[in-house]
This record gives C-alpha cells, structure tokens and sequence, in this order.
C-alpha cells in the first residue's frame, strides 16, 4: 500500500446535497474536527451505503476546513467504484486498497483512526456459519490492523440486530436491553456476529488502551441507499418511481423509525471521538410509523399515483419493532436528529429519481 496525499486543485463537486453537508459541517463538534486534523484514517465499507457518505463528508470538511485529510480506503474492487462514484474514488485524499477485511495482514503502514463499516457477508453465498464467521473474522482482522499500525481511535457500525426481537411491550431499545437472538434460528447469525464482535471490541480496548467505541446502526435513509436490495424503503421507492406497485411483505403493521444519512454521520464522527471508549451507542430515530404508512408515504412523493399492495404470501407474518431509544446519545453526547422524516424521504427520492434517469440513460445504444 503506498498512498501519498495530493493536493486539490479544485473545488470538489459532491454527490449528495451540499446543505447537507453543511448541516454536517455546523453539527460534528469542533473537538471531533479537530481530532481528525492531519490524521489518516482508514476505512472498510467505504464503498457502501454508510462509507460513500462518511467520504463525502470527510472530503467536504477537508475542502472548507483545511483538515490535511488522508482517506485509505479498502474496496474489492476499486475500479468498480471508479466507475461507479469517480468523485469519490478519485478524489486526490482518497486512496484506494483492494482487498477484503478478512485478509489485512499485509497492510502495515501506519495511520491514526480506523471506521469498520464493512460486513463482508456478500461472499458467504447466504451460508449462516459463513455469515457468522465472516462478520468476526472482519472485526478481528480491523482491531488487529488498528493495534499493529498504531490507531488511537476505532469505532465499529454494529446493529440494532444485536437485541434480538423487540417485546411488544418495549416501545423503544435502549442498549442495557439484555435482548437475545433466538440462536435456534439460522437468521440469527448476522446478530450473533455483532455480538461476537462487540465482545471483541471490549477485549481490545481493555488490552491495547485502544479507544474503540459501537455504533449501533437502526434503519436509515438517504442517497446511496440501495434500492434493489433487502431494504423495504429503497425497494417502495424503486418501484413508485418506475409507477410500479409497492408491495409489502407481511400486513404493513410492522413498525420502524429511520435515521437520515446526513444526522447519522454526524453521530458516528461524535461517537468516535467524544464516545465513552468501549461504550455502544444506538444510532437512530425514536419516530416510529408502520411500514404501511412508510409505503404510503413513498407513493404519494412518487411521480404518478402507485397502488400499495400487500404480500399474501408473507402477509400472516407476525408485526414486528424495530425502534431505538437514543437517549444515551443525547445525554452524553448532545446528538440529536436533524432531519425530519418528510424531509428525509423527499431527499432520498429527488436522489433516487436521478439515480435511475441516469442508469436508464447509460443503459441506451
């Protein structure tokens, strides 16, 4: 790996919406800026979801507050993520490094922060155990990476997953719920990892003097979102905006609350810093709706009125909740949300909506 930082010669032109950038700019305390100034930060998962924005916005403060950045960046495949976001993988910090996070051993040159983002269960071909092992061997691999290249500061985007199901007499998860996988069930698995991994986290905190902090991840929305994938929000406004209809597994009772992008880079960045080190941190909105009324909500922001259908293959599935509570976040570190959910949607879709001009464009002889 041999990255060196060059400087820009330009303004870098972003991919999401630059007020959101500036919400971010203005909400990530000045201490987390400061702490990240000069440093070089290591990222798995940068491709993804969460890692596109965690770049977009590293990129955006180190154009408008001169941070001296330095973006590592492991992908796969990085020429694939050139062609798929240029201003991203191109950008001078960003350097990219092929590979995978359950084979880092080679990487040893030094930098400051490391961001696990990435769960590399893509290549576990739905296998359970496989699943399993890939979300702890990926942990793994990144704490030891951390230790041996002398990071000070870890922090890991676990999930929400990790309580198990929520009782119907819980409106809210806080993170002392002694929640648990059904471990009978061979779904459990990406649960069961996370827990394994966060066990992992305490372990190297205590015995390195890393400080290593949790994030754990509920439903979010935003640009990047994939909208072919498992996600009920990207695949409500992939259809709506195709005029296709939206079409819910199960009754549409069951209950969820989302998190815009742009807020939620602003918790990890603080979470990483500020955190209590060796502490986890829900991630998330305490605004609870049903996916029927997300369903509805997405139909009415669509192009042309959609029909909303149910599943009845799936529809006798038991309501379930999936709601954080966020009070610990707000306590100790003054995180909030900052976006609403009508202004997160519509922001989502706008993004959408030019995702797929675009993509139908490119497809065209």
């Amino acid at each position: 790996m041999d990255c060196q930082t060059a400087k820009p010669t330009k303004r870098h032109q972003p991919g999401v919406a630059r007020d959101d950038l500036q919400l971010i700019l203005q909400r990530v305390p000045a201490k987390v800026w400061d702490a990240l100034r000069r440093r070089r930060v290591f990222i798995t998962g940068g491709t993804g979801f969460v890692g596109c924005w965690l770049l977009e916005a590293l990129i955006w403060a180190n154009q408008e507050l001169e941070l001296e950045l330095q973006l590592i960046v492991l992908s796969r495949s990085p020429e694939a993520f050139r062609a798929r976001v240029p201003h991203l993988a191109e950008h001078a910090i960003v350097c990219l490094v092929e590979g995978n996070t359950n084979a880092l051993g080679h990487i040893s040159e030094p930098f400051d922060m490391l961001i696990h983002a990435a769960t590399d269960v893509a290549a576990a071909n739905g296998k359970p155990h496989a699943v399993f092992n890939d979300i702890l061997d990926g942990t793994r691999q990144t704490l030891e990476l951390a230790v041996r290249c002398g990071a000070s500061h870890y922090l890991l985007t676990s999930s929400g997953a990790v309580y198990g199901a929520q009782p119907a007499t819980l409106t809210h998860l806080p993170e002392l719920h002694e929640g648990a996988q059904d471990m009978s069930q061979p779904g459990a698995a990406y649960g069961a990892g996370k827990i394994a991994s966060e066990w992992l986290l305490g372990w190297y905190a205590r015995e390195h003097g890393l400080h290593a902090n949790i994030a754990r991840c509920f439903a979010l929305l935003g640009p990047y979102l994939p909208l072919d994938g498992h996600f009920a929000a990207g695949n409500f406004i992939h259809n709506g905006l195709r005029g296709e209809p939206i079409v819910m597994r199960g009754d549409g009772s069951a209950v969820r609350s989302y998190l815009y992008a742009a807020d939620m880079v602003v918790w990890l960045l603080t979470i990483m810093v500020n955190g209590e080190s060796g502490q986890h941190y829900n991630v998330g909105s305490e605004h609870a709706l049903s996916i029927g009324e997300l369903a509805q909500l997405v139909a009415a922001q669509t192009d042309a009125p959609v029909p909303v259908k149910m599943s009845t293959a799936s529809a006798s599935l038991a309501a379930q909740r999936y709601v954080p509570a966020t009070a610990k976040a707000r306590k100790q570190l003054q995180l909030e949300q900052y976006t609403d959910l009508p202004s997160a949607l519509g922001k989502t879709i706008d993004w959408a909506r030019l995702h797929i001009i675009r993509s139908t464009i490119e497809k065209r002889p």
